[in-house]
């Protein structure tokens, strides 16, 4: 073999070697942030050393395929929407208590998805992985929640509260937790607002098991933006 391709080969191999050094760490870098999102981009922040977040990234993966997560039965996402139908009912006379109950059924919702029972910062990371998306606004929804509890919010905050719980909960519900619609009383998931829905004469009485109350014409009878009126359960309809 002559000194020339001698030469030439090993260049090609330094090469080859160079773009394997380079290449593998770029393709594991696209594909957390295509998993990961925003989220990656905030881990790296807090770290404030990308191969630190990466490392924790990957952790959080090998983690998440050890959990036994399955598919909510029929069943069970009947009772949750109706139970959120309830939480959305009850925003119009305690809104404070109403996204207690929705932190709670979140809560709840993420253990019975098979996700491990934990604190908070434990089920942010362990969302994360399939359902980055959504974690802006659990951390937002959690924040306004604790605020509450301090008596640090209004009614507006709170509103804003179960919009953002909504998203998460209907993202791992798989579904929209309230049948043929998508929005809160005229505004949307993604906490944008748009027109308000006509109203009605039927808009100024809640039904439900107990006796109707009709709203007097004293009574601000305006919505609450982000929450549905009151409407009959599932088991009078």
């Amino acid at each position: 073999m002559s000194a020339t391709l001698t030469i030439v080969l090993i260049v090609v191999v330094l090469l080859v070697l160079a773009a394997l050094a380079f290449g593998i760490p770029a393709m594991r870098r696209r594909r957390l942030q295509q998993t990961f999102g925003p989220e990656y981009d905030r881990v790296v922040a807090d770290t404030g050393n990308r191969t630190e977040a990466e490392r924790e990234l990957n952790e959080r993966t090998k983690r998440h395929a050890q959990f036994e997560l399955s598919p909510l039965s029929p069943e069970s996402r009947s009772k949750y929407s109706a139970a959120w139908e309830e939480v959305q009912i009850r925003f119009v006379d305690d809104p404070k208590q109403a996204v207690s109950t929705a932190d709670e059924l979140v809560t709840k919702l993420i253990t019975e998805r098979g996700y491990p029972t934990g604190d908070y910062d434990e089920h942010l990371a362990n969302l994360s992985v399939e359902h980055a998306s959504t974690l802006e606004h659990y951390r937002s929804a959690h924040d306004i929640s604790v605020r509450s509890k301090n008596d640090e919010t209004e009614t507006e905050d709170l509103r804003q509260a179960l919009v953002h719980y909504r998203a998460l909960f209907a993202d791992l519900l798989g579904e929209e937790p309230v049948a043929g619609s998508s929005s809160i009383a005229g505004t949307s998931t993604s906490t944008g607002t748009s027109a308000p829905a006509p109203r009605t004469p039927a808009d100024d009485t809640i039904t439900d098991d107990a006796p109707a109350r009709t709203v007097t014409d004293t009574e601000d009878t305006a919505p609450e933006p982000g929450v549905a009126r009151s409407r009959p359960d599932a088991t009078s309809r």
